[in-house]
């Protein structure tokens, strides 16, 4: 894994959310790569639930300032960046004061879905690809963790194909058994036809549960990773239809070789 550049693109990552197969292997497969010699770069969301001070988050006023447009509306992007403590990793976070500001990731207090979720996962993707160009920083693997996270393959295909900071990067998803009961805004499709992405790309999320949401993910990716013992039986019988390559669940106290072969020998070969 030397000098190869990875970035994660994750709905959460400990220290700064609850521990979760998501948060900790957010954290752990960066921190194997980095340990490795690797370039990593980590971007999750700045949920409001988020203690700035304790983690010490600050404003990069050199990466805000943009506006990003979702569903016809200018919305501003706001970049901080934080230091997870004896790690020597930074974390950036994608912030909106519409978006991110209420102090919840994803659910109100009586577990009810915030309703828009999707615009929020529209934000994100699109955050986090015009973070990176500003960056100027081209990753050879683009690996995403969680369903919020989950459209940035699909944008990153569809609506940046062209981008040539990104035309030899992979991107590989994890699936994790960690999804959303119901389904997000039903006008989710519309939003993101807005932005030119043709219907057949996007025909699942006429019902845009958590498992047609990671359908698109996994039909946008170079390679999947299982994240979860378990996961969704749609889910897997889709996994054995697709044709990219899929490394099977990995304990966390086995993981970190099995990575490393799969993004070596497999992903970048």
């Amino acid at each position: 894994m030397k000098d190869k550049r990875i970035l994660y693109v994750s709905s959460e990552v400990i220290p700064y959310l609850p521990e979760t197969e998501i948060s900790s292997m957010s954290f752990e497969a960066p921190r194997m790569v980095n340990s490795k010699g690797g370039q990593i770069r980590i971007f999750m969301p700045r949920y409001g639930n988020i203690n700035e001070r304790r983690h010490q988050l600050h404003e990069v006023i050199r990466l805000s300032g943009m506006n990003l447009v979702i569903n016809d509306l200018d919305m501003p992007l706001i970049i901080k960046v934080a230091s997870i403590p004896k790690e020597r990793m930074q974390v950036y976070f994608i912030d909106n004061e519409d978006y991110f500001k209420r102090k919840a990731t994803l659910t109100d207090e009586e577990g009810n879905l915030f309703s828009d979720n999707d615009e929020r996962a529209i934000f994100f993707a699109k955050g986090v690809i015009e973070t990176v160009k500003k960056l100027n920083w081209s990753p050879d693997i683009i690996h995403v963790h969680g369903w919020l996270a989950s459209l940035l393959p699909l944008y990153l295909r569809n609506y940046y194909g062209n981008e040539p900071l990104f035309n030899q990067s992979k991107i590989v998803t994890s699936v994790y058994d960690h999804g959303y009961k119901g389904t997000l805004d039903k006008n989710m499709m519309s939003k993101i036809k807005f932005d030119g992405i043709e219907d057949e790309t996007i025909a699942n999320l006429a019902k845009p549960t958590y498992s047609n949401l990671m359908k698109i993910a996994i039909d946008n990716s170079d390679a999947i990773i299982v994240g979860s013992e378990e996961i969704p039986e749609d889910l897997t019988k889709h996994l054995k239809a697709i044709d990219q390559p899929v490394l099977a669940y990995k304990r966390p106290d086995e993981f970190a070789d099995a990575y490393e072969d799969f993004y070596s020998n497999v992903v970048l070969a």
